[in-house]
């Protein structure tokens, strides 16, 4: 389990574990010694024991990003050196906070579906826990069926662009919140959670590594000329029951059911629901 500290001089947010209870560390950022307090019993947390956090609105000015040419080339020439050729980049007009672009790689006999990765997420650092800092910079994929329509026009429809939307909304989250993403962590579509659009009833992200028996292994890492490790993770969504099931059983329990159901990290709108009590009888 973590505690949330933040220093007092310059509003940087840390998670510790909680056995550092007591103690006190030097802030990162501008070199303020914080003590960690116990940790908060009333932190509601899910059957699993996986702490629950609810991150309310941010009263804030609007901070205006400009992409870091450098990390936008590396993160694309890391595309086409493991995926494929980029066919189009759909980049932000305006950013808050960091500029999110979209790096576009089409379907192929090899790979028949559309890869779509984000760039810029990792401009900035996360705020990750001690034992995980060199997990603290990430970028975001979705893979989508070669059917699914990827242009301009055709994101003018939220069936269409939900998948776009959310990548967005990750890749923004760690920055506006001060938290961090990583492998088995879930973000629900609000509270109550509801389907992202019309054509959909997945209302949550589950973030996991992705699938190695369709992405090579070289790609889930780029270690960069900065000495920084771009973290890659693909988006899968849930389906509520889902949802409720990995934060009561956990995720090594939801992955097995993926398993039995041949799921991966391909975004199917009709997929199975693998938490989806079966029924029988004679009709």
């Amino acid at each position: 389990m973590t505690v949330i500290i933040r220093c007092f001089e310059c509003e940087k947010r840390y998670r510790v574990p909680d056995e550092r209870a007591g103690k006190s560390v030097k802030c990162k950022n501008c070199g303020t010694i914080i003590s960690i307090p116990a940790p908060d019993e009333d932190q509601p947390r899910s059957d699993d024991g996986t702490a629950i956090f609810r991150h309310e609105h941010r009263d804030r000015d609007f901070d205006l990003a400009i992409g870091n040419e450098q990390n936008i080339e590396a993160i694309s020439d890391h595309i086409e050196r493991h995926i494929g050729p980029v066919e189009m980049v759909f980049h932000e007009l305006i950013s808050d906070l960091v500029h999110i672009d979209i790096h576009w790689v089409k379907p192929t006999k090899k790979r028949p579906w559309h890869t779509l990765v984000t760039s810029g997420m990792s401009d900035l650092p996360m705020t990750v826990p001690d034992a995980c800092s060199e997990f603290q910079y990430a970028e975001l994929c979705v893979k989508l069926p070669p059917t699914w329509k990827v242009s301009q026009e055709a994101f003018q429809s939220e069936d269409n662009y939900w998948p776009i939307r959310l990548m967005k909304m990750l890749a923004r989250l760690p920055h506006e919140f001060e938290t961090w993403l990583g492998t088995g962590h879930t973000v629900p579509n609000g509270d109550p959670a509801e389907p992202y659009a019309d054509n959909t009833k997945f209302s949550c992200a589950l973030i996991l590594p992705p699938d190695p028996s369709t992405t090579p292994e070289e790609f889930h890492c780029l270690e960069t000329d900065e000495a920084r490790s771009i973290w890659f993770y693909s988006i899968v969504p849930l389906y509520d029951r889902e949802t409720n099931f990995k934060l009561s059983k956990g995720l090594e329990a939801l992955l097995s059911r993926f398993d039995a159901n041949g799921i991966g990290d391909l975004i199917d709108v009709n997929r199975t629901d693998t938490c989806r009590k079966k029924f029988f009888g004679l009709f």
